[in-house]
């Protein structure tokens, strides 16, 4: 199945469970909330208030993705306060399998990403522990970046050593995602969509069918 995940980076803030609730009813599965903590990425962002308080605006999945140093420390407060899904960076945590475990035991789901300097090969020996597979297709740190080209062929390997492995998970690809580039990713492998200024620029329940048309047919 094919999911759109609206990165609420790129949302008006003063009307964000606004937008978030717009966004739910156009028929966006997922909410895609990017946590940043000014280390392991320059930008800092926002934490556990601000998607506890967004908790209350959607029940659909929150799609938390940790760019953070270390991100164990935290991964009960992010389950508390309503992450659904939450994804974090191989090349931030010393224990990789220890924060997935550290995950599941808390009942959500387990997202491992890349960024666009690392071996697709560095996912291997965590294939089979993961729920989703978080590729990377601009350098994480900052909204409205434009996609990286070479990023077709990595998704592409992704999902063929998942294949090789009989594994049915989801692939998201996150940045410079627009509907006049997504049926590319699409075809490379992905499934799941993470766009923000695709979908909150200009008016979002408009943007969310736009992409919707495309992600239900292909």
């Amino acid at each position: 199945m094919n999911i759109l995940s609206p990165s609420i980076l790129s949302a008006d803030f003063t009307v964000l469970g606004e937008q978030i609730a717009e966004v739910d009813r156009a028929g966006a599965r997922y909410i895609h909330i990017d946590v940043m903590d000014g280390i392991f990425v320059p930008s800092i962002s926002y934490g556990m208030p601000v998607i506890k308080s967004i908790r209350k605006a959607t029940q659909r999945v929150f799609d938390v993705h940790l760019m953070i140093t270390d991100p164990i420390r935290y991964i009960e407060d992010f389950a508390e306060v309503g992450a659904d899904i939450i994804t974090f960076h191989l090349e931030a945590a010393p224990d990789v399998q220890a924060v997935i475990d550290k995950i599941h035991s808390l009942g959500k789901k387990a997202g491992l990403s890349i960024k666009p300097g690392t071996e697709v090969k560095e996912l291997e020996p965590f294939l089979d522990k993961v729920d989703m597979i978080l590729v990377m297709t601009v350098e994480p740190g900052f909204g409205g970046q434009s996609f990286i080209p070479e990023s077709i062929s990595r998704i592409r390997e992704v999902r063929k050593m998942l294949v090789e492995k009989n594994l049915s998970t989801d692939v998201e690809v996150d940045g410079g995602i627009y509907t006049e580039n997504v049926n590319a990713v699409l075809e490379a492998g992905a499934n799941v969509i993470v766009s923000g200024s695709g979908v909150f620029k200009g008016n979002p329940k408009e943007n969310v069918k736009k992409f919707l048309e495309i992600l239900e047919t292909e």
